[in-house]
């Protein structure tokens, strides 16, 4: 039992991470959906939580067809739970030298968890960048008509032409915010 735990508790390596996401492709297609993403939970959610006396247009479908991508958002919440709390990561996060020296110039420790304790201090300047992305990523992620998940594994492995052209905006606007927001705002 302590070799599992110890090979659970590790990162995967990528010949074998890889193929288990990749697999999810053929999975959806056999379930008959083109759909796959988290954000899509949110609208799932809301039309089961709907007041009947509110009785919103848009919230009103049968929601009990996508029972399977309700499980998989309590499957990802599940493996959440025991990744950060049953099995904690064994240290800090394996970082390149590289990466060191930005966050080093950025005024962003190393840290000894999954994120610098600075960029997630509780204070005014964190809450209102926090609470700013993601509202951005909110709406980005529902004009965009779903996640990054959703539309690069998916989308792009179905020929999507509308995942393409998400994936290459999420991508860039990352690269983007990455080297032309991120170091004015940590």
């Amino acid at each position: 039992m302590e070799s599992f735990i110890t090979w659970i508790s590790n990162p995967w390596p990528w010949y074998f991470a890889g193929p288990v996401i990749g697999s999810l492709v053929p999975i959806m297609l056999y379930i008959g959906s083109k759909s796959f993403g988290i954000s899509q939970n949110l609208e799932h959610i809301v039309a089961i939580t709907q007041p009947e006396k509110v009785n919103v247009e848009f919230f009103r479908y049968d929601w009990k067809k996508y029972g399977w991508s309700i499980a998989f958002l309590l499957g990802v919440l599940l493996g959440g739970f025991f990744a950060g709390v049953v099995f904690p990561s064994p240290g800090p996060v394996q970082l390149s030298a590289a990466a060191i020296e930005t966050f080093a110039d950025w005024g962003v420790s190393h840290g000894d968890g999954l994120y610098p304790p600075e960029v997630y201090a509780l204070n005014l300047k964190n809450i209102v960048v926090l609470a700013i992305g993601g509202i951005l990523v909110g709406f980005g992620t529902r004009y965009a008509s779903g996640c990054t998940s959703g539309h690069a594994i998916t989308g792009l492995a179905t020929l999507q032409l509308k995942s393409l052209a998400a994936a290459i905006g999420i991508f860039g606007g990352g690269l983007l915010a990455a080297h032309f927001v991120t170091p004015y705002i940590v």
